[in-house]
């Protein structure tokens, strides 16, 4: 709430009621001071919004364990946990800490930590030789879920030293930093401010040496201070955001920060996740080989499984899977009668990679095995050659990135039943393989398809293995040149990263630990890159963070994720992200057209302060401060507002991403709203001010104050002076809605907010001109007919000087008339950045 009271404009308006009240204008003083407070408060509860990332994760944790003590089996709130508990560990449940098995195997998702999708085993006793503690197979971590099998183990890490802690540490060490338009915003604030000063230190000893009073003086002064300030630019800027947030909410991406809107604009790389952004985040089979036998096959997967599927899904994704298949290809598998005809199970072992149950198939007994490739052909009875043909169809399936199971049979019927595991699993019949895939969203092509035109690129950050998210984004239209595992990232300088990143190339990194998809998004960030990062995952928090644009999964992300990004995609959908790219480069295109609409009226609201001072009093001020509040905050505001919501111009999203650098305001936007718009107006409001004066016979030098003949004059001139403005920001609304396109092509009533927003601004004009209340506040006096009638040529005159120079613009080559949006695209070379240090 103070940075609002002290942003530069705020304080140039400070400056200007603190004149006011020493001049001795108390109700101008407590007017202005009324503006600070106005726009103050609408930023402040716009703009604010709670990050709860690290206290989300208390919500994220399981809140009760079961675990041995006093030797009996005893459920304890998780938080009690400490290092030493023995930990029971059963399928459905979210593991409480970080513990090492002791005994048993379970299959663990580990999509929160990793990002990767398909679930790893984890077992007692394995001999572990990993390098890094995820990838160790005899580790389970906090917030992870265990989806089929039971173990024990031993907590060894709780609450803070947990993984999930490191990950929460790592978000408390990033900082937000202010979004590009803010930068521009603060930017152009205090550029205002400086001219504003200037101009009045500069006219102030003008007027006293034109011979006006010291209070007049100061009167003037403040005229200039107010004139120059745009009041309604900061509360404008926010409620254009604001709808654009709504614009967006409406399309599926909740923003939770409202300059985020803007920097979507200007993202020049998407860093995305793979599972649920790019994908549907469902394993699915899409290849059956041989095709032949695929009904034995089918039955036989979908037999050899222990999940439930359809509305109560549960267990292992790829069984879910199996059993979706077999139930689309007219063989249901009923989990409960399944496993009624069930003789033996032998689970999923991790150092064996495979799976087995003995199941009665009528009157037989039949052993169905499914699991790793290399380790189910080599139990099988086939020949050399057909052992190495079949190996060659494993090699393509797995080159085009699908999850391989080999599937085989043995008829038991004549066998002991009771035979061990190593026994059983001889001399099998093979069926045939199945290859799974988490298929990509249909949507998603077209949607990279239209970054690639808007000059985006999309890398691929995740934790899953590279061939995978290397066949998605070939399925997708990402055209990923290199593929860099974690530990070659790991390996990397900083210079070597920023040369990758900077290469022009689009790239697959997998297998990436939370530091490292931190550190790619610092890199992006400090090379001036603008990066939108996408995640879903506990993982993802601190890289969330970091981004430019952080943007969480709504649908499938965890609290975590969704607390520590500015958008929250609620269908999970890559596509999405695109849309607000694109909503994101409108809202900017229209934030620069009501800027340069308000910035036109500046010319005309100084002109008279300026004509009052070299006429050293023998001209009467033709325009009050009050009445100047009552422009920039009453008729100027709605218009303004509505052409925040003007429709994209066309070829929006076939340019190249803006620069960062790249200002809010330019000359070309300050020719057209100064030299061109705002001159005409001052011409205008002049002419009519003078008009009304020597039609009633004033001379130069006549009083004009209160008691003297000419004082209703005087009241009707400014007035005019006041009506001539808004007349000509008629003109000026309509022709700000384009940048270098025709009215005409666009359509008058295209956009019917600005048709809204100058009626209102004309109900309200002639409230203050005709209203006694409003008469008594603002000092206008009722116009008469005549008056009326010379500010209807005004909108046609200052619209028309607009639309000759748009005519002569579009003319031109096309990169002179669209400007630096329309530049080439620029190669960001590498620079030696702090975090190299």
């Amino acid at each position: 709430m103070l940075r609002q009271f002290t942003h530069p404009l705020a304080l140039l308006l400070w400056l200007a009621a603190g004149l006011a009240m020493v001049s001795g204008s108390v109700v101008l003083g407590l007017a202005i001071l009324a503006v600070i407070v106005l726009n103050a408060l609408l930023a402040f509860f716009q703009e604010e919004h709670a990050e709860h990332a690290v206290e989300a994760l208390n919500a994220y944790l399981p809140q009760h364990a079961w675990i041995l003590r006093d030797g009996h089996r005893t459920q304890v709130l998780a938080r009690d946990l400490v290092p030493g508990d023995v930990l029971f560990i059963d399928e459905g449940e979210r593991i409480s800490a970080d513990a090492r098995l002791i005994d048993g195997s379970i299959e663990v998702d580990m999509s929160a930590l990793t990002g990767e999708s398909v679930p790893v085993e984890r077992g007692g006793g394995d001999i572990d030789e990993s390098q890094r503690p995820l990838d160790s197979p005899v580790l389970v971590f906090s917030g992870t879920t265990c989806v089929a099998g039971s173990a024990v183990g031993v907590v060894h890490r709780t609450g803070s030293h947990t993984e999930l802690g490191r990950v929460a540490a790592l978000s408390r060490q990033v900082r937000s930093t202010m979004s590009p338009l803010e930068r521009q915003v603060r930017r152009v604030a205090w550029l205002i401010a400086a001219v504003a000063i200037a101009v009045g230190l500069l006219f102030l000893p003008l007027g006293l040496f034109a011979g006006l009073s010291l209070a007049a003086a100061f009167l003037f002064a403040i005229g200039l201070l107010v004139a120059n300030v745009p009041e309604g630019l900061l509360p404008t800027i926010t409620l254009a955001l604001a709808a654009g947030a709504r614009s967006l909410a409406r399309l599926g991406a909740v923003v939770k920060r409202l300059s985020s809107v803007e920097t979507l604009g200007c993202t020049a790389v998407i860093c995305t996740d793979k599972t649920g952004t790019l994908t549907q985040n469902r394993m699915r089979v899409i290849e059956v080989v041989p095709d032949g036998a695929s009904e034995p096959l089918i039955s036989a997967a979908a037999l050899c499984t222990t999940a439930t599927a359809g509305a109560d899904q549960l267990g292992d994704p790829t069984e879910i899977a199996l059993l979706d298949h077999a139930s689309a290809a007219g063989l249901s598998i009923e989990p409960s009668r399944r496993d009624n005809q069930r003789l033996r199970l032998f689970r999923f072992e991790p150092e064996l990679m495979r799976m087995s149950t003995l199941d009665l198939v009528g009157d037989r007994k039949v052993l169905h095995t499914k699991g790793a490739p290399e380790q189910v052909l080599p139990r099988c009875t086939m020949n050399d050659e057909a052992g190495l043909q079949w190996q060659r169809r494993v090699d393509d399936m797995t080159a085009r990135g699908l999850r391989v199971l080999a599937v085989a049979i043995r008829d038991l019927t004549a066998e002991n039943p009771d035979m061990d595991r190593e026994a059983a699993e001889r001399q099998l019949t093979f069926l045939g393989l199945i290859g799974m895939l988490d298929p990509p969203r249909p949507e998603v092509a077209d949607a990279v398809r239209q970054c690639h035109n808007a000059g985006i690129r999309v890398h691929v950050v995740t934790g899953d293995n590279g061939r995978t998210a290397a066949e998605i984004a070939r399925q997708v239209g990402i055209r990923a040149q290199r593929v860099i595992d974690g530990a070659a990232l790991d390996q990397m300088s900083e210079n070597q990263l920023d040369d990758v990143l900077t290469s022009g190339d689009e790239i697959i990194f997998a297998r990436a630990l939370p530091e490292a998809k931190l550190r790619i998004a610092d890199a992006l960030h400090h090379l001036g890159v603008v990066v939108a990062m996408t995640g879903d995952g506990v993982n993802d928090a601190p890289a969330l963070r970091r981004a430019d644009i952080g943007v969480a999964m709504g649908r499938s992300g965890t609290d975590v994720a969704r607390e520590a990004a500015t958008v929250v995609i609620t269908d999970d959908n890559f596509a999405t992200i695109t849309a607000g790219i694109r909503e994101g480069r409108r809202v900017f295109a229209n934030v620069r057209k009501f800027v340069m609409y308000i910035f036109a009226h500046a010319v005309p609201e100084v002109v008279p302060f300026v004509v009052f001072a070299l006429a050293g009093g023998t001209v009467p001020l033709p325009l009050t401060v009050l009445q100047i509040l009552a422009i920039d905050l009453g008729t100027e505001t709605l218009p303004a507002l509505a052409l925040g919501r003007e429709p994209a111009e066309a070829g929006l999203m076939d340019q190249p991403p803006r620069s960062t650098s790249e200002n809010v305001i330019t000359r070309r936007l300050l020719w057209r709203a100064w030299g061109l718009m705002g001159t005409v107006s001052a011409i205008a409001v002049m002419a009519a001010f003078f008009a009304v004066l020597l039609r009633s016979g004033w001379h130069p030098g006549d009083p004009t104050g209160p008691g003297t003949p000419l004082y209703h004059t005087y009241l009707q001139a400014t007035t005019m002076s006041f009506a001539a403005i808004v007349a000509c920001q008629v003109g000026t609304a309509f022709a700000s809605r384009t940048a270098w396109a025709s009215l005409k092509s666009v359509g008058v009533t295209t956009n019917r907010l600005v048709l809204g927003g100058i009626a209102f601004e004309l109900i309200f004009a002639c409230a203050v001109i005709y209203l006694p209340a409003l008469q008594y506040v603002f000092g206008s006096a009722a116009l008469d007919a005549w008056m009326l009638l010379l500010l209807l040529p005004m909108p046609l005159a200052v619209w028309g000087v607009d639309e000759i120079y748009r005519w002569r613009l579009r003319r031109q080559p096309a990169h002179n008339r669209h400007g630096p949006l329309h530049a080439a695209r620029v190669t960001v070379a590498p620079v030696d950045h702090p975090a190299h240090k």
